[in-house]
């Protein structure tokens, strides 16, 4: 029986410097290990060399879209399917039926970092239980 004793590791990939730094600094205090950059490109790279437990990221990112960086994540590391969190302020109905599409958890901003950090403790949880 295997015991999940490494802390979490996420992965915030959003292009507003202010969310990045403010999810950084929550999830570091709440006991995560936080990789958070500024560009689509940058995650990609990381996702294809570190391994995440937990994704968030942003649905409209200049360099490359939340959705495809979605795609790449999980295609690498299946588990991110169920565990990836999209934070977004596009209200369009394209935006909306590609957040349906994928069945992920989203969080319109500006969104509630208590209800994102429980988001978070979910995913996490249930990866503890998974490998007891």
């Amino acid at each position: 029986m295997k015991i999940y004793d490494e802390r979490a590791r996420v992965l915030v990939v959003d292009d507003e410097p202010s969310i990045c730094r403010a999810l950084s600094i929550a999830l570091s205090r709440a006991g995560y290990e936080v990789r958070a950059v500024e560009s689509g490109e940058v995650g990609a790279t990381l996702v294809r060399s570190e391994h995440f437990d937990c994704l968030i990221t942003d649905l409209r990112i200049p360099d490359m879209r939340g959705d495809v960086l979605f795609e790449l994540a999980s295609s690498l590391q299946p588990h991110l399917r169920n565990r990836t969190i999209f934070t977004t302020g596009d209200a369009s109905e394209r935006a909306q039926d590609l957040l349906q599409a994928c069945s992920c958890t989203v969080l319109q901003k500006p969104f509630d970092l208590d209800e994102l950090l429980g988001v978070v403790r979910r995913f996490t949880r249930r990866l503890s239980e998974a490998s007891a």
